[in-house]
């Protein structure tokens, strides 16, 4: 249901905040699931059911910490998301990795509830936020239980399209538990070529604690070439090759996402 009530700017968006802080918690995962999230929810009696998949073409090479190293690691990841009204959903993750000498193993899973401002409110650009808890082994992460929140801000301007997703981080069980919150940004520049074929670049980074960033050399930073295909409104389709400029990432990445909507009872909103 979409609220009509009046109300300031700050009134709204701490509205925004409450909602979220009220629901259950999530985090989506470094190299599970490489993506710039839009502002968009999905619709009320819609499962939106998604594939991410990405190779690391070259990682890192050695073990650390007791961390299995990322050199051609393949993810496969299942997101199930499912719209709770017209402002709000919730999804689930579920982590793969497949390497060789490691065979296929199950990494973990998060939990992501979001909201958005709902249409009514005729904010000039969209606006949602998101929240994710979860597991992952410590054999792929040495901080095992995380969180983060997702302010989500995006804008269609004619062919062009922009979104910012300046995530928080925080991890609640693992050797940098003591380190604070994180900082691990998120934006995608998109144009439209055709009607069904968009090209841009997507920027994914990690720099560390707030107030005391990592230096450049050990920050996270990957820049991605993306093409998205829109052949229908049912589906969602992506792919993309990454590059990690910086001694802290995987230097080369090749990632997919085919992600379709499955509607039933009286909503027809996506044809």
């Amino acid at each position: 249901m979409r609220d009509r009530a009046p109300g300031t700017w700050a009134t709204r968006l701490w509205s925004l905040l409450v909602l979220v802080c009220l629901a259950p918690f999530a985090q989506a995962q470094a190299n599970y699931e490489i993506q710039v999230y839009g502002a968009e929810t999905v619709c009320p009696q819609t499962l939106m059911v998604e594939l991410h998949s990405n190779f690391t073409v070259d990682g890192q090479k050695q073990a650390s910490d007791g961390v299995y190293p990322t050199n051609h690691q393949e993810h496969e990841t299942i997101e199930l998301t499912q719209g709770l009204n017209d402002w709000s959903e919730v999804g689930f993750y579920i982590f793969t990795s497949e390497q060789d000498g490691h065979g296929i193993q199950w990494v973990g899973d998060h939990i992501r509830p979001r909201v958005r401002a709902p249409d009514s409110w005729h904010w000039p650009v969209g606006v949602s936020i998101s929240t994710e808890i979860g597991y992952q082994r410590a054999m792929y992460s040495p901080d095992t239980w995380t969180w983060e929140i997702r302010p989500i801000i995006d804008k269609q301007l004619g062919r062009w399209y922009f979104a910012v997703n300046p995530a928080l981080e925080r991890t609640w069980h693992g050797p940098d538990v003591a380190q604070g919150i994180g900082f691990a940004p998120g934006v995608k520049v998109g144009y439209d070529f055709t009607k069904k074929i968009s090209g841009g670049v997507e920027y994914y980074a990690d720099y560390g604690r707030i107030g005391s960033f990592d230096s450049l050399h050990n920050q996270q930073q990957q820049i991605f070439a993306v093409t998205d295909l829109n052949v229908s409104p049912k589906w969602e389709i992506n792919f993309g090759v990454g590059i990690g400029p910086t001694a802290g990432t995987d230097h080369l990445i090749v990632k997919a996402i085919i992600g379709r909507h499955f509607t039933w009872g009286h909503h027809s909103e996506i044809e």
